[in-house]
């Protein structure tokens, strides 16, 4: 049985949403869903520093808010998916506040662990869509494929491998940020560090839209 949630037994709305969301560990598992249901399995290896327990936990409080919702995928799987309901996605805006609010913050470590998915969504926070052309990626993180399309103004990225005139492949996330965001060019990173098909010119003029700084 979970436990009764805690409460800042407050009227105050953001009192109230912290009452939901407010727990250690609580809006990760949030941003590790954004773009899709996940197995329990690949949440964990998106939350490397969340215990078992602890993750059963929050998906438990957070269903009970009415957050996110079971299902099981169809035969021969059988495996038991979680899915964010529209009030879960609905916190997309702040997570998007708190990576545009934390880009400027000092104390930022980049060499720290970040899930594929977690470079997604801060490349999805950051992107100056004022600047973007149009774009189509594939990115491939280890074993996660993500497409991501950009025009003017704007910036989409959705879970799944699809045909792309732009191609990069990371073992992991880190190697990726590393040359999103950092100040190695293309030409020199495709060499061995990443892997990376298509218009060289064009893949670093997609890449000078994602800074840090």
């Amino acid at each position: 049985m979970t436990k009764a949630r805690r409460s800042y037994e407050e009227g105050c709305l953001a009192a109230h949403a912290l009452d939901l969301i407010g727990d250690r560990w609580a809006l990760l598992v949030v941003r590790e869903l954004i773009l899709g249901p996940r197995r329990f399995g690949a949440l964990r290896e998106g939350l490397p520093g969340i215990s078992a327990n602890v993750l059963t936990q929050r998906l438990a409080e957070l269903e009970a808010a009415g957050l996110l919702t079971r299902e099981m995928m169809p035969e021969p799987a059988r495996v038991q998916l979680y899915r964010l309901t529209p009030a879960g996605e609905g916190l997309w805006p702040v997570l998007r506040a708190l990576c545009q609010w934390g880009v400027r913050q000092p104390g930022h470590d980049p060499r720290l662990f970040i899930s594929p998915t977690a470079l997604m969504l801060s490349m999805r926070a950051l992107c100056a869509r004022a600047e973007a052309g149009a774009f189509r990626v594939a990115m491939t993180i280890g074993e996660d494929a993500f497409s991501i399309r950009t025009a003017p103004g704007r910036f989409r990225v959705e879970r799944g491998m699809a045909e792309a005139p732009l191609t990069f492949r990371a073992a992991n996330a880190n190697l990726m940020a590393a040359v999103v965001y950092g100040p190695q060019p293309l030409e020199v990173a495709a060499r061995g560090m990443i892997g990376f098909d298509g218009d060289i010119a064009q893949g670093q003029a997609f890449l000078n839209l994602f800074s840090l700084r």
